[in-house]
């Protein structure tokens, strides 16, 4: 169900340095007027890194009409196969490294003479209604943009969630918007940093690849509690993954929104062996099948390292084929010396889903005859025919995985605002994934 949200101020444009006097105003105004008591929420603030740069681009070289806001939608995906279809790409719909590598290359080319992006600029206007709900006190959104400006502009606008209760006053959140070119917003990290609510919780959503060179990604790093990152958008995910691990050495709190997309498959597996008896036979485990949606195996390793974290399993090498399917072959030891095969595919699908790199199937076997510990996962919309090849199938059990109702990021996200904390499974779980990817150099 959807929260609905009462303006209190619609998006106003104003000068970055009027933007403390705004807000005040805005509450003043409340103490003063006659309808439904309004405060501010005390909750948390937010900061929301929201670039969008491919939906500038195929707004920039005429493929979109619709609005910047962020949304894979269908006219997303339709603008984005056009473009794929004019430059001879793989038409996917999904924006992967080599489709923007090509956009940005035709904008590159345009060089002075392109045209401004004339398309409705939504970011910043607001977040879901499933975000909005948990009462934040700020959010504060930044949006670089391809086209050029004189210097950074701001916009500031608030909004309330409607209680359920009809004497019960609405808890309300300000939203602030700053756009300006990537390198002018590598200046505002002092400006970010003084708007953010002390002695609140302070996230960071960062919706890019992280990118711990960048001046503004430090600075946000360094001020907040947590920083968020969705990897099944990241566009090199064995590289971006091990980021993630560095941030995690430098004491800096993560948070994974990919990560909590596995929780359905982990819980079918742990309960696999839940049965008196196959517990003990988990342990005899020795041979694992993932298969992932080709184009980003993020979901795949770091379901792996969840598994070799449970299981004491240290890796030991990993080969990488060519071919229709990313196949990984990944050896491991378990800590009573015996030799663990994993195997990683990337299968070619025709209907993509929404989330790039969502697991398709898990094989659990052994090559012990008398262990009873086989057992097969697959997706609801994949069925499990090529996990159940190979004439095991008879003897595994098998079940199916019934995706969430929404796994889109902001569902999540309010998820994670409800139970944010460290998560210690993630991080020994992602440690591992780190050692799996340090054995590829």
């Amino acid at each position: 169900m959807t929260t609905p949200l009462v303006a209190l101020q619609k998006p106003k444009a104003i000068s970055v340095a009027q933007i403390e006097a705004e807000l005040s105003e805005i509450w003043r105004s409340q103490q003063t007027g006659s309808g439904a008591l309004a405060t501010r929420a005390a909750t948390f603030s937010m900061v929301i890194y929201e670039p969008e740069e491919f939906q500038q681009l195929l707004a920039a070289l005429g493929f979109y009409q619709g609005a910047i806001d962020g949304v894979h939608g269908p006219a997303t995906k339709s603008a984005i196969t056009t473009a794929q279809k004019q430059y001879d790409l793989k038409q996917s719909g999904r924006m992967g490294p080599r489709t923007l590598a090509r956009l940005r290359e035709e904008w590159t080319k345009q060089d002075g003479e392109s045209k401004p992006v004339s398309n409705l600029n939504m970011r910043g206007f607001g977040v879901s209604d499933s975000i909005a709900s948990q009462n934040p006190c700020r959010i504060i959104t930044l949006c670089p943009e391809i086209k050029t400006s004189e210097s950074v502009s701001a916009q500031v606008s608030a909004y309330c969630p409607i209680q359920k209760g009809n004497d019960e006053a609405l808890m309300c959140c300000e939203y602030i918007t700053l756009k300006g070119t990537k390198p002018e917003l590598q200046g505002v990290g002092e400006l970010v940093r003084s708007l953010m609510i002390q002695d609140l919780p302070k996230f960071v959503w960062w919706k890019a690849t992280p990118n711990p060179e960048q001046p503004l990604f430090q600075e946000l790093a360094e001020a907040s509690d947590c920083m968020i990152f969705d990897s099944c958008y990241f566009s090199e995910p064995e590289s971006e993954l091990l980021k993630l691990k560095q941030l995690l050495d430098q004491k800096t709190y993560v948070a994974d929104l990919n990560w909590h997309r596995l929780s359905a498959w982990q819980e079918l597996a742990a309960a696999a062996y839940d049965a008196p008896d196959r517990r003990n036979d988990v342990f005899e485990i020795d041979k694992v099948t993932i298969d992932y949606e080709k184009g980003n195996p993020s979901q795949a390793l770091m379901y792996l390292g969840w598994l070799a974290s449970r299981l004491n399993w240290s890796p030991v090498s990993i080969t990488e084929e060519s071919g229709d399917y990313q196949i990984a072959k990944i050896k491991l030891k378990a800590d009573d010396g015996r030799d663990i095969e994993a195997e990683l595919a990337g299968v070619p699908v025709g209907d993509w889903g929404e989330i790039p790199g969502d697991l398709i199937g898990l094989r659990l076997a052994s090559t012990n005859p008398q262990a009873n510990c086989a057992t097969i996962l697959c997706s609801e919309t994949t069925g499990c025919m090529r996990m159940e090849s190979g004439g095991s199938a008879q003897t595994a059990k098998t079940q199916q995985v019934a995706a969430p109702a929404d796994e889109g990021a902001e569902a999540l996200m309010a998820q994670q605002l409800q139970s944010w904390g460290r998560n210690v499974l993630y991080e020994e779980s992602l440690s591992v994934t780190a050692e799996i990817l340090k054995l590829r150099a």
